[in-house]
């Protein structure tokens, strides 16, 4: 019996996959648990059809990342810090914080797509890395001013 996973198992298949699994196994599991359906023309049809959608979908949310992305390097945010003796700066500056300056400026950026490699925790410029897309990474200069 031939299957299309639509959606990924463990050691099976993932979400796309056409495989060649015995009859019990396809029909009272894999079909009864909606992880595949029978591999017949119609839903074959169907289920390229579908992925085009998804993929023209796809293409259009990363032109749409890019785009922001281009925005946001061109950008220099400043960020207001306390500072001790020493110009030495009290914490350091977190994700939040910087959603907070981004949305400021009108941008809704989830605070967990920001990457800090290090803590924002000295006076001057540091590059964050925004990750809006696996496939689009924005670089924001972020300068700290007492």
């Amino acid at each position: 019996m031939k299957v299309i996973f639509i959606k990924d198992l463990k050691g099976q298949g993932k979400k796309g996959d056409i495989k060649e699994v015995k009859d019990g196994y396809g029909t009272n599991f894999l079909i009864k648990n909606g992880y595949a359906l029978l591999a017949t023309d119609a839903n074959l049809k169907h289920f390229n059809t579908q992925k085009d959608k998804e993929l023209l979908k796809e293409n259009l949310y990363i032109k749409e990342c890019e785009n922001i992305k281009q925005q946001l390097e061109k950008l220099n945010i400043q960020i207001q810090v306390k500072v001790g003796k020493e110009d030495k700066v009290f914490g350091s500056v977190s994700t939040k914080q910087i959603t907070t300056e981004l949305k400021k400026l009108n941008f809704n950026i989830d605070k967990n797509k920001i990457k800090l490699t290090t803590p924002l925790s000295s006076l001057g410029t540091h590059i964050v890395e925004i990750e809006l897309h696996k496939k689009v990474i924005a670089k924001l200069k972020i300068n700290l001013v007492k």
